[in-house]
């Protein structure tokens, strides 16, 4: 199935992810309404950076997805819903964890019981390898246990499992999209190429992160964004959970030197006791397995290997080095 001309409600739709999906739905001729986190600032987050004309196609509905009749106004008259819309701070998840559970679990719910009233083409419902834990087997396939080592973790577990259950119980068609590690332009400085980018950015040379031995897949942006659509438009996915992810693991330590590298920036990297995540909490090792998501849609991330990474980089740093976008950040503080 084709998406052009579908009415697609993209919640999270200010955020990182949400936001570049947001724009590559519109420039394939969809008819988007972009649901964002109501605020008083009247602000549409990263949609406000999007080039007018594109912004122009945009319907923007302003609500909280905690709030039922809301969700069901927002998604009245929609074929598809995109869901992204999340607290995914894993530190802000051990400092609140109540808000995780309103927002992750029963905002799902909500949108979850308005698709099943209104007909649904289809749910793609957003994951997050941090469900897997550290790996207890590599490359980390869909079948992988599920391990909750943070509120977070434990949230999005529970999110989708009530999604998996309404395409089970109502036969809604539900599908689970578990994208590894994304980063690329617009990404929250809470995450860790953004917090060594815009160090460097800004002239330190001492760089403070957490741990520096956890291995990470990490998944350009826009290879994330042609997943969730591949996964939209394949019928062969109803149902099913779909790792995103490239099967290239990197220290964290590595990839701040390579970023260093790249930004032809010496580092000298100081471990921030305020970053480091409780011992047991702490997921050692991330890989993707997606021959799944490959063998149902045909998708495979541009960005592979080593090489991938180096390209996918590149394009970040020059995003992070304008300076206009650079001054959005303050990097100077460790961002929950």
């Amino acid at each position: 199935m084709n998406l052009k001309n579908s009415k697609i409600l993209v919640t999270g739709a200010d955020g990182f992810i949400g936001s570049h999906l947001t724009e590559a739905l519109v420039r394939s001729g969809c008819d988007i309404r972009a649901f964002v986190f109501y605020n008083s600032f009247n602000s549409w987050g990263w949609l406000d950076h999007l080039e007018p004309e594109i912004q122009d196609k945009i319907e923007i509905f302003m609500g909280d997805i905690r709030d039922p009749h809301g969700v069901r106004t927002a998604l009245h008259g929609c074929d598809y819903i995109f869901h992204l819309a999340a607290l995914i701070g894993i530190p802000f998840s051990y400092h609140s964890p109540d808000a995780y559970v309103d927002t992750n679990i029963k905002g799902t719910l909500n949108l979850l019981q308005a698709a099943r009233d209104m007909g649904i083409k289809k749910f793609i419902h957003t994951s997050t390898s941090e469900v897997y834990g550290s790996a207890q087997t590599v490359p980390i396939t869909e079948k992988h246990p599920l391990h909750g080592q943070s509120p977070y973790a434990a949230t999005k577990i529970g999110a989708d499992q009530i999604a998996m259950s309404f395409h089970e119980s109502f036969d809604l068609p539900v599908t689970i999209v578990r994208p590894f590690n994304t980063y690329g332009p617009r990404q929250s400085a809470r995450a860790v190429i953004p917090t060594i980018i815009t160090q460097l950015a800004n002239g330190k040379q001492k760089i403070k992160l957490g741990a520096l031995h956890p291995t990470r897949d990490f998944n350009f942006v826009l290879d994330t964004v042609r997943g969730f659509i591949a996964a939209a438009e394949s019928p062969a996915t109803t149902g099913e959970i779909l790792n995103l992810g490239t099967g290239f693991e990197i220290s964290i330590g590595d990839l701040a030197q390579l970023i260093s590298e790249l930004m032809h920036t010496p580092l000298e990297l100081e471990n921030d006791a305020e970053r480091l995540r409780p011992l047991k909490s702490e997921v050692k090792r991330l890989c993707a397995d997606a021959t799944k998501v490959q063998r149902l849609t045909g998708w495979k991330p541009q960005s592979e290997g080593k090489e991938g990474l180096i390209q996918g980089l590149q394009e970040t740093i020059h995003w992070f080095s304008d300076r206009n976008n650079l001054a959005q950040y303050k990097s100077y503080l460790y961002n929950l």
